[in-house]
């Protein structure tokens, strides 16, 4: 299932804010293997655009400071952007995916902030 992908992706990326000394195969060890081809094309383009996708979320944090947003939340809006512009998910999937997971990962406001922070981009930046 690609909820699955995601949020082991979502994991990946997370750790990344972390450590210098990842845990990738201990966090894809756990995963299903019909799940994992998903997970690492999320993972690698992530890696690939890393600053890019970073670079972009900045853009758009108004009245944010990038430090004091949430770790959590800022890889859950690279999962999406990932999706959205290098994977050419729908963004309509790509965001509802993004708030669901958000909704299960962090805090209450979290869904909210998220869906405006991508909706932003897209309408700034992908039509």
């Amino acid at each position: 299932m690609r909820r699955d992908s995601r949020i082991t992706a979502l994991c990946l990326i997370f750790e990344r804010f972390f450590s210098n000394e990842p845990f990738d195969d201990e966090i894809l060890q756990e995963q299903k293997e019909k799940d994992k081809e998903f997970t690492n094309e999320l993972f690698r383009e992530y890696l690939n655009h890393k600053e890019d996708i970073e670079n972009l979320i900045e853009k758009y944090l108004v009245g944010y400071e990038k430090d004091r947003v949430y770790k959590i939340d800022l890889a859950v809006l690279s999962l999406a952007l990932v999706e959205i512009i290098y994977l050419k998910t729908p963004a309509p999937i790509a965001v509802n995916e993004a708030v669901d997971i958000a909704k299960a990962y962090s805090t209450a406001n979290s869904a909210k902030f998220i869906n405006g922070i991508l909706s932003s981009i897209i309408k700034g930046e992908l039509k």
